[in-house]
């Protein structure tokens, strides 16, 4: 299935107070899932195979690396099992890093919330709004740049990379 994202991730000063803005919105509360993304080595794009309570995926998609609001080309097959599937990708493919985090998943309406806690890097906020056509890019923007403003989220804090690529990085710098 293959949607148009307008997204945006950021650093979190505070999941607490958006938790209380989404709260106050009345937000619906997916649940907490935790999440097992193993990535895998692609000429371009990114493709990662989601391990989760609640969502179970492969994903593959393609993304700007900047810091504001982005649109991500996605296509996703949902998976009902993934342990075949994640070792036919590794044999096939190789390993090129593993994201584990906890997710608090919210939803208002066609925008997306996620609330991340990944190992190793530290709280995060994703707002994604999420179309169906090609038509409606601005509306997912403005959607997304409402959200921005709602949780007070500063553009400093605004992340350009994938989690993926701050763990490589991060790897990197390590050497």
């Amino acid at each position: 299935m293959k949607h148009i994202n307008i997204e945006i991730k950021a650093r979190a000063e505070s999941n607490d107070k958006i938790r209380s803005i989404l709260k106050s919105k009345n937000a619906d509360f997916k649940g907490i899932d935790h999440q097992v993304d193993t990535y895998f080595n692609i000429p371009s794009g990114r493709l990662k195979l989601r391990q989760g309570n609640i969502e179970n995926s492969l994903i593959f998609y393609r993304r700007e690396n900047t810091a504001e609001p982005k649109e991500s080309d996605v296509s996703l097959y949902r998976a009902k099992e993934t342990g075949d599937l994640k070792q036919v990708l590794q044999s096939a493919l190789g390993k090129l890093v593993t994201v584990d985090k906890q997710r608090e998943i919210y939803f208002i309406n066609n925008v997306k919330f996620h609330l991340d806690s990944v190992k190793g890097l530290g709280e995060f906020v994703e707002i994604e709004a999420i179309g169906k056509q090609e038509n409606e890019r601005e509306t997912l923007l403005k959607q997304c740049n409402y959200y921005l403003q709602l949780f007070d989220i500063e553009d400093k804090n605004l992340i350009s990379v994938s989690y993926s690529d701050m763990l490589l990085n991060k790897k990197r710098d390590c050497l």
